[in-house]
């Protein structure tokens, strides 16, 4: 049958809590009506923003800190996830892919099962597998930044650091972070690229 696979159902996103319970994010209007591109890191968050995330997940956006990674045209890819939601639960997923554009292409390529042959990967590249286990590290020290969580503590995201598990989670954190932090998600990046790329506007 000709086309893409159906994509796979995302493995980042937590139970829904009671949708009465949710409060939008606050921040400030840093950001003008039609933003400008911005770099990975950037934390402005704009009230602009939260209508795209809204548009975006087709949901209120929950337990957003910051815009980790923004399109070229300024909305925004990946957000920055308070490790702790605003109903108690706790949130591993630090760096969440919204794009929709973005999470179609990375599920096509789930669908495929290519993270068994990444995770066997790991076990015969010992730098693919230094760099999985650095990124690791990296994640739960961003996280870290935003407030200690025990129940998730030394738990990262996406299979880190011995496998791998949800490409969403990785290629989100290689687009926050930029090339070379995280190597998985970057390999990731290069096998969406023929359906989605970060420095073209799909929006």
């Amino acid at each position: 049958m000709d086309g893409p696979p159906p994509p796979t159902e995302r493995t980042d996103v937590p139970a829904r809590p009671d949708p009465t319970a949710h409060r939008d994010v606050p921040g400030p209007s840093a950001l003008p009506d039609a933003p400008t591109p911005v770099t990975p890191g950037t934390d402005a968050v704009s009230p602009r923003d939260v209508e795209v995330l809204r548009e975006q997940l087709g949901r209120p956006p929950r337990g957003v800190v910051g815009v980790a990674a923004r399109c070229v045209c300024g909305r925004p890819l990946v957000v920055r996830t308070a490790p702790r939601l605003d109903d108690g639960t706790p949130f591993p997923t630090t760096y969440y892919l919204t794009s929709p554009q973005a999470v179609a292409a990375v599920s096509a390529v789930e669908a495929t099962g290519v993270m068994k042959e990444l995770t066997a990967r790991l076990v015969e590249d010992e730098e693919l597998a230094a760099g999985h286990r650095r990124a690791h590290e990296a994640y739960l020290a961003d996280r870290e930044a935003l407030g200690h969580v025990p129940e998730i503590a030394g738990v990262s995201a996406g299979g880190m650091p011995h496998r791998v598990k949800c490409l969403h989670v990785l290629v989100a954190h290689a687009l926050a972070a930029g090339p070379g932090v995280n190597p998985v998600g970057d390999l990731a990046l290069e096998m969406i690229a023929e359906r989605w790329r970060p420095d073209r506007c799909t929006c």
